[in-house]
């Protein structure tokens, strides 16, 4: 058994991964849901509430798991035999559902938790979410054409570090680039189209004046969410990319950032 892939219309799902029931992230959580579901019907994954398993192993393969062969494929195998564990079934059936997804997490170590990490993994499986074959072409549809097509997502991230410190030139790195993981290589690679990120800087020392202009801040975007551009990198069936699916050398061909792959960088 499969699941519909087709996105239900004002369906979203907010992804929450913060452990503290107190913290900056909990607030707004609370606020954000209140405002999301003034639009959507809103279902949510609080992962550290909810208990989640992060760590990818056999059991997730059910019988297939002690036959040979790449745990990719074998994900695969288990999607499509309904093998998978209850607890996967019911993510992807929610990813499935919404057309909208709000991913919320903290900075940690210059990357989402690892719970996030663990979800990406168990819940991204071939089958469900990449993996398909291009009728055309013959070649897996991904980086834009993968299996969850037709969804859109906002990623929340508070960061300790100031917007200088995260900017182009800061000693932090690149907030884009490094979380250029998240949004080309796990949400554009399975067809998700994502949105400028919603970034809440110096989060370890708000006061409480800022910390309601956040939540303002965050209410507004999420209202006016439904009609704002997202940002797309290029698409992999469209020729920019030959060979061993580098970038064609003649486009940008002095440069070699990660933003080269953003289809509005020419």
């Amino acid at each position: 058994m499969t699941i519909d892939h087709e996105p239900i219309p004002g369906n979203a799902l907010w992804i929450y991964a913060h452990p503290r029931r107190n913290s900056l992230n909990s607030h707004l959580f609370q606020i954000g849901l209140t405002a999301l579901r003034s639009d959507y019907d809103v279902a949510t994954s609080d992962l550290y509430a909810q208990g989640f398993d992060p760590v990818l192993s056999d059991n997730d393969l059910g019988s297939l798991s002690d036959s040979p062969g790449g745990m990719a494929a074998l994900l695969g195998h288990a999607y499509t035999a309904n093998q998978l564990p209850p607890d996967i079934q019911l993510e992807q059936a929610k990813v499935a559902a919404a057309e909208l997804l709000i991913i919320q997490f903290p900075l940690w170590w210059y990357a989402p938790p690892a719970i996030l990490k663990g979800w990406f993994d168990r819940v991204l499986t071939s089958g469900f979410a990449f993996g398909d074959l291009d009728p055309n072409t013959g070649m897996p549809r991904r980086y834009g054409d993968g299996g969850l097509t037709r969804r859109r997502a906002l990623i929340i991230v508070t960061a300790g570090d100031d917007e200088r410190t995260l900017g182009e030139r800061g000693v932090s790195g690149d907030l884009d680039s490094l979380l250029f993981p998240l949004t080309h290589g796990a949400l554009w690679y399975t067809g998700i189209e994502s949105f400028a990120l919603h970034v809440v800087h110096d989060a370890d020392m708000l006061e409480t004046a800022r910390v309601e202009h956040e939540a303002q801040r965050l209410t507004e975007r999420l209202h006016g969410v439904a009609t704002e551009p997202v940002r797309r990198f290029r698409r992999l069936a469209d020729g920019e990319y030959q060979g061993t699916r580098a970038l064609r050398a003649d486009i940008l061909p002095d440069r070699c950032d990660l933003a080269i792959h953003q289809a509005d960088h020419h």
